[in-house]
Order: C-alpha cells, then sequence, then structure tokens
C-alpha cells in the first residue's frame, strides 16, 4: 500500500454520448449500445450556425455526440442553465458543472459552508480544446464590423481554467483551483494531479476531471488534415470506432465530461462516505517521438505504466485484474498500447482483462481519461466489464495472449469478496508524446 495520506474516491459525475448521468452512460455501456452519430441527421449540427453544405463537405461525417432534448437523459441547457449562464459559459464548461454537481451530489458534498473545510476543497478540471466555433463567430464578427460586436463574455468562455473556476464559484471551494490542458491525456492527468494535491496535504476534497464540447467543423478539419479520424464507415456510424479491429480506420471525435470527487481517506470515513475505490498510483511520462504520433513498441506508455505501479510496488502487477485501455481505434496506436502492455507483463504469468470504451463513446479527448476512469471505477465495485464493441475481426498483430473483453461482457461479481483487492490500470495518451497511466484499487480499509 502507499504510505502517507490516502485517496479515495466518492463521487461520479458524466456527461457523455450515451446520456447525461453516470447511471444512465453505464446501463447502455453494458447493453453494448454506441452514442456515434451521423452529423448530418444530429440535433448538435441542426443548432449550429456553420452552414449545412460545410458539414457536409468534411471527410469524416460521424462524431459521437451527447444527447439533446428535454429527457433527464438528455442535455438540455434551457433547462438546466439560467440566461447569464448560459450566456457565460462555453458548452463544455456546462457539462463540466453538470458533471460536477452530479459527483458532488454523490458523495453527499454540495452544502458545505464552513469557511475552514471550503478552504480545504478544490477543484483540478481540464478541457484539450477551447469552442473554436465560437471564436470563428466573433472573430468573423469583427473583421465586418466594429468590436463591440464581439461577445462580452468571449475570453471568459474561451479559457481552459473557467472550467474549474465556475465550479470553485458554484460551491465556494477555496482550495488548489488547477487547470490541466494535454490533449488527449487531460482528464487523467486532472485525476492525478488532484491526487497528489491531497497526498502532499494541500487539500482534503478534490473534484477533478476532464471536459470538451469541440464537435465543430474546424475541429474535424483539422483532425481530418492529420489523417486521424475515421471515415471508412461514415454511412454506419454506429460501427466507425472499433478498438483492436482489423478494419479500423481512425478515431471518431466525441464530447462530453467525466468528474470525480477524491478525498482523503479517513476525511471520508470520518462522515461515512461511500467509497468507490481508491487511487493508488499515478504514473507520467513523455515519448521524446513525434507530434501526434507514439513510438511503435509503446516504449512512453511502457515508462507510464510502471511509474504507476512505483507507490505498490512491480509485484502488484500480479494482481492486475483490469486495464482500461485508451485505445482510440487509430492503426498505429491500439497496436503499440497492447505491444507496451505485453512489454508490463513480460516477468508475470497475469494476464488481465483488456476493454476500451471508445467504440460506445467515441473520443472525448480531455474528457476521455476521466470518463473512463469512471467506468473502470463502476468495473471495479460491481465486477462486470464491458465489452469492447465493433471488433468483428481481431488485428491479427496483436497477441493472441492478451485478452480483450469481446462478444460479452465479464461478470465476476460473485467474486467481488473472494478477492482480497482487484487493481484497475487507466492509460491514456496524447498528442505531443504525453502518457498518463492511473491505478485504482478496491478498498479494503
Amino acid at each position: 500500500m502507499p504510505m502517507g495520506r490516502r485517496v479515495v474516491v466518492t463521487g461520479l459525475g458524466l456527461v457523455s454520448p450515451l446520456g447525461v448521468g453516470v447511471q444512465s452512460t453505464w446501463q447502455r455501456l453494458l447493453e453494448g449500445q454506441s452514442g456515434v452519430q451521423n452529423l448530418a441527421q444530429s440535433a448538435l449540427v441542426a443548432s449550429s450556425s456553420v452552414a449545412p453544405e460545410i458539414w457536409a463537405s468534411l471527410p469524416s461525417q460521424v462524431a459521437a455526440m451527447v444527447p439533446r432534448g428535454s429527457q433527464a437523459h438528455q442535455f438540455d441547457p434551457d433547462r438546466d442553465f439560467p440566461t447569464h449562464e448560459r450566456r457565460m459559459m462555453s458548452t463544455a464548461m456546462k457539462y463540466s458543472l453538470m458533471s460536477a454537481h452530479e459527483a458532488l451530489q454523490d458523495a453527499q458534498l454540495t452544502h458545505i459552508k464552513d469557511p475552514v473545510h471550503l478552504t480545504r476543497m478544490g477543484v483540478a478540471v481540464g478541457m484539450a480544446m477551447v469552442d473554436l466555433e465560437y471564436i470563428s463567430q466573433n472573430y468573423a464578427a469583427l473583421t465586418t464590423g466594429h468590436y463591440k460586436k464581439v461577445g462580452p463574455y468571449f475570453v471568459p468562455r474561451i479559457l481552459p481554467n473557467l472550467a474549474p473556476g465556475h465550479i470553485s464559484i458554484e460551491y465556494g471551494f477555496q482550495g488548489p483551483n488547477h487547470a490541466v490542458s494535454t490533449a488527449c491525456a487531460t482528464g487523467s492527468h486532472a485525476i492525478g494531479d488532484a491526487y497528489r494535491f491531497i497526498r502532499n496535504n494541500s487539500a482534503d476534497v478534490m473534484v477533478c476531471g476532464g471536459t470538451e464540447a469541440c464537435v465543430d467543423p474546424l475541429a474535424i478539419a483539422g483532425f481530418s488534415r492529420a489523417r486521424a479520424l475515421s471515415t471508412r464507415f461514415n454511412d454506419r456510424p454506429q460501427e466507425s470506432s472499433r478498438p483492436f479491429d482489423r478494419d479500423r480506420d481512425g478515431f471518431v471525435i466525441g464530447e462530453g465530461a467525466g468528474i470525480l470527487v477524491l478525498e482523503e481517506l479517513q476525511h471520508a470515513l470520518e462522515r461515512g462516505a461511500r467509497i468507490y475505490g481508491e487511487v493508488l498510483g499515478y504514473g507520467l511520462s513523455g515519448d521524446a517521438h513525434h507530434i501526434t504520433a507514439g513510438p511503435s513498441d509503446g516504449h512512453g506508455a511502457v515508462l507510464a505504466m510502471k511509474a504507476a505501479f512505483k507507490s505498490v510496488g512491480a509485484e502488484q502487477i500480479d494482481h492486475l485484474w483490469h486495464i482500461n485501455a485508451h485505445a482510440t481505434s487509430t492503426p498505429l496506436g491500439d497496436v503499440a498500447e497492447l505491444r507496451a502492455v505485453q512489454t508490463l507483463l513480460a516477468d508475470s504469468k497475469n494476464r488481465p482483462f483488456v476493454t476500451a470504451n471508445k467504440g460506445n463513446l467515441g473520443h472525448l479527448l480531455g474528457a476521455a481519461g476521466s470518463a473512463e476512469s469512471i467506468l473502470a471505477l463502476k468495473s471495479m465495485q460491481t465486477g462486470i466489464i464491458p465489452r469492447t464493441i465493433n471488433v468483428e475481426n481481431l488485428d491479427p498483430d496483436i497477441d493472441s495472449q492478451i485478452r480483450i473483453v469481446v462478444g460479452e461482457n465479464v461478470d465476476e461479481s460473485e467474486l467481488n469478496s473472494e478477492r482480497p483487492q482487484r487493481l484497475t490500470l487507466k492509460n491514456s495518451f496524447g498528442f505531443g508524446g504525453t502518457n498518463v497511466s492511473l491505478l485504482f484499487g478496491q478498498y479494503t480499509g
């Protein structure tokens, strides 16, 4: 076990392409549903200020979008936010505030008034990309008119640190107020940084995770120019994100937010909080290789995974139950990650289950790591690992010793009491060669 202050997870909140709320997303995930849609048929595009012909010109015609509407599991900004808040927040900020509210309600921490306690509660939330469509609108207004055509909330709506800022202001948290932006590793880095804030006694409670809302023509065009997006399955959107499948051809851009409440163990126990799991390790590394691709052997990923085990000891690799893979459905990235897993397990007889959620969720970019961490914690809590969908033909370059969960969910719920502790590893990697691995364990006292 790690020495010093221990950190546990006591609250979860989620906005995803499978629905608003943790339970809505989890249930649809277990059913093998996909939140990927055709752009032309989506409510998001229908409400966009960008002309339909521009959307139609994009090579990738699929995206994983948060469902919009008036039902409880759908996003409705008119219902969920007063007019002044709608004007001052980007969509990503709204997602993070909604997810934070769910997580804090789950943790029973929404009504803290003691000023001393509030100074020990902080926020660490990040996003990978800002609202490009809003920037484009305001730039067009400036160049075709007067500077007063630029929105009065333009700057606050494009600053990534306003995501944690709004949460801090809403709940009065006066501890660390921290923003992270490390591309697709953002959400996991935010969790890891929050873990360290609690470990080093800078806070007792941290609200942490990632948020993203950049399904817009400029972002899609940019990723298309980088040849990162799927285009082969435009006519079959729900089959387009297919981690580990032989025919995968790129990721599917997505949006959403995943927010967790981390808490110092004694603080949680003293108030009788429910504990989802314990954060046991946080590993970081850099590829030093390429701006958009990792090395084929996954060396940087190996460094991050090994670093995540430093606080508990490398021998605990033998007890690893589950790896929630980054696996974005890119031809190079998925195989490189599994080669890294092989290297991690080279001296162990253990063969943990490996799953990927992006077939269901698409790639939530800055929110991917935190959203998938929530799902990994749900797996650890329930003993159920959701299958990786859309794997019709496993990539032949994947070693047969890797236990990828396909076909059916793994259900070991009846074995929960027989294992001393389940260990789950969550990987996230980002452009620029940034890698992070989070190690979670069941809380066993």
